[in-house]
Parts: C-alpha cells; structure tokens; sequence
C-alpha cells in the first residue's frame, strides 16, 4: 500500500512535534512544518535520531501566502496528494495563566444571536456567519462593549476564536463530504503556552488528534473531540 502522507503545522515542538512522532511510529509519512526553518530543521534531525526516519521538514507560515502557496506546490510536485493534515499552529496573544485553566474548556459565549447561529442552526451554517460573529466581536472590542453584549469575560479573544474555528469545522465538512473533517482539544498541556503548568503529558494531548487522523474512511466528522470523546460544541 503507497503510505499516508501527513502534514503537521507548527510542529517543532510540544504538541505538534509529538504528534510528529505518533504519526511515523504507525507507519505515515510526515511533513514537520514551522515557521523557523533552523527549529523546524533540528527537529526532524531529533525525530531522526530517535528512530523516525520517515519525516521531513518544510518551512510553513499559515499566516503568510506566499509561503502557503509555495508549500502547495511541494506539497503537489513532491507526493500528488496529502492525506492527512493537522492545523496544530496557533499565536498566542498572552500565555494562559494556570488559574484561568477552565478557559481552555469552557468557551461558551453567553450573546444569544451568536450562539444561536453559530451552535443552534447546524444546518444554516456558513462561512459568512462566522466571518460576521467575528467582525461584530472585533466591532464590540473597539467600542468596549464585550460585557454588554455577552461576549466572553476572560481571554475573550482565544475563546472567541476557539468557538469560530470549531463552527468553521462544521462549515468544512458539511461542503466536503469526501473528508473527514474534525475539530479537537488536545486538553491542559504541559506546553509553553500555559507555562508547562498543564495537567497532561505532550504524549497524551496528541492522543485525540493522532486518533482521528488515522481513523479509517467513514470514520465521524464535523464533530468537536474533547480528547479522544465526541464533545459538545
């Protein structure tokens, strides 16, 4: 059988370099991707020196397109086909504080129009509600009206986004029935992200996306994992 071809984005540490590491040790070829083509070089060298030898690295800024462009074409000229990709890149704005842990889990919005398109009305989803909950809460920090419109109180802007990438998820897989698209939290990480603090080794926040990436065809999609569990959105 020809192997998977798998990209991982933000990949030269924590999360996605473990995920890395899950991957090739059940048989897919990976493409470590970052953003530091020094970091992301020294990390397939350590993947390699560990005895995953079947990993590769391509620099990849999700943000920039050129670079996105320009990774495509590898992507097209090298293998003619990718089958499996995990968006592990993120920007933290602050590091979460680990007293403020629950924000990792609880990112319900309170504003009942926003919840009510983005949650309740499934089918009617699509990427123009989501780009316009967005826009209103942009348009509500601006005007400092977050508490009034029952946007969240804490870290509203990565609770915002976390809720708008998962409605997203559901906007993806309803247009692409071929593929098997799933959102998941990977839990309270040891990471630099919440200052190693977490409750859960890097081995087992990659678990749940690991999970679903090697699920065979048919498998569950447009769903939200917490972990390894089909959650709520």
């Amino acid at each position: 059988m020809t192997k998977r071809i798998a990209v991982v984005t933000g990949a030269n540490k924590g999360i996605g370099f473990e995920i890395c590491k899950q991957l090739a040790s059940n048989g897919v070829k990976v493409i470590l991707t970052a953003r530091d083509e020094k970091r992301g070089n020294e990390a397939v060298e350590k993947l390699k020196s560990a005895g995953y030898s079947d990993v590769i690295f391509h620099q990849l800024d999700v943000v920039d397109n050129a670079s996105i462009s320009s990774f495509a074409n590898f992507i097209k000229t090298q293998f003619g086909k990718l089958d499996i990709l995990i968006n592990n890149a993120a920007i933290a704005a602050a590091i979460i504080n680990p007293e403020d842990q629950e924000v990792l889990y609880d990112k319900r919005i309170s504003n009942e129009n926003t919840r009510k398109e983005l949650e309740d009305d499934v089918d009617d989803l699509t990427e123009e509600k989501v780009d316009k909950v967005v826009e209103g809460f942009l348009e509500d920090t601006k005007e400092n009206l977050l508490k009034v419109k029952g946007w969240p109180a804490n870290y509203s802007d990565y609770s915002v986004s976390k809720v708008a990438l998962n409605a997203y998820t559901r906007v993806l897989a309803k247009k692409y029935l071929n593929i098997a698209i799933n959102a998941v939290s990977p839990g309270f990480v040891k990471t630099d992200l919440t200052r190693n603090t977490g409750v859960l080794t890097v081995e087992e926040g990659a678990k749940g996306p690991v999970m679903l990436a090697l699920m065979s065809e048919g498998g569950p999609s447009g769903l939200f994992f917490d972990r390894t569990k089909v959650s709520t959105f």
